[in-house]
């Protein structure tokens, strides 16, 4: 009999002093950062496209999305370029991160739901919370992060899905 595993890999990034973490079966690799090809007209924290082996890859700016300050690139930024499963197709995204760490096993146990804060706040994107050395790391779920309008503008025309 074959038992569900109890933990899952990640992937484990900051953003400033934060920790968050995506699945690593979403990774399809870690690139040191580059500029990005600008995109005219497009969202504050759509740095453009990356060419990533001969496809044009959209590539964002997480601190942007979540309201942080725009990432100012150091020689530790990197860009996490990942395949996000959502509702009818999969897209392929770069995401800046100031640093990543590590892979690494959370068990489920361990993986508690985003916090009640008494107060309506867009928390949809957090798949769960873990507490780790002092801290929290936070899991991002990235379907969730993005609106149905905004896929629709990171999905180029011609592009695999």
């Amino acid at each position: 009999m074959v038992t569900p595993s109890l933990e899952s890999q990640y992937v484990t990034f900051s953003l400033g002093e934060e920790v968050f973490a995506v699945p690593v079966e979403v990774v399809r690799e870690i690139l040191d950062y580059e500029e990005a090809f600008k995109i005219p007209n497009g969202p504050d924290y759509l740095l453009g496209l990356r060419d990533v082996r001969g496809q044009g890859v959209p590539t964002i700016d997480l601190r942007l999305k979540l309201g942080l300050s725009k990432t100012i690139p150091t020689s530790h930024t990197r860009v996490l370029v990942m395949d996000v499963p959502l509702e009818s197709r999969m897209l392929c995204l770069g995401l800046v991160a100031d640093r990543v760490f590590e892979v690494t096993p959370f068990r489920k146990d361990q993986v508690e739901a985003a916090p009640d804060i008494g107060v309506r706040w867009r928390s949809g994107y957090i798949a769960g919370v873990v507490r780790r050395e002092g801290g929290f790391v936070v899991i991002i779920d990235l379907a969730s992060l993005l609106s149905r309008e905004e896929t629709a503008l990171l999905t180029l025309p011609g592009a695999a899905a």
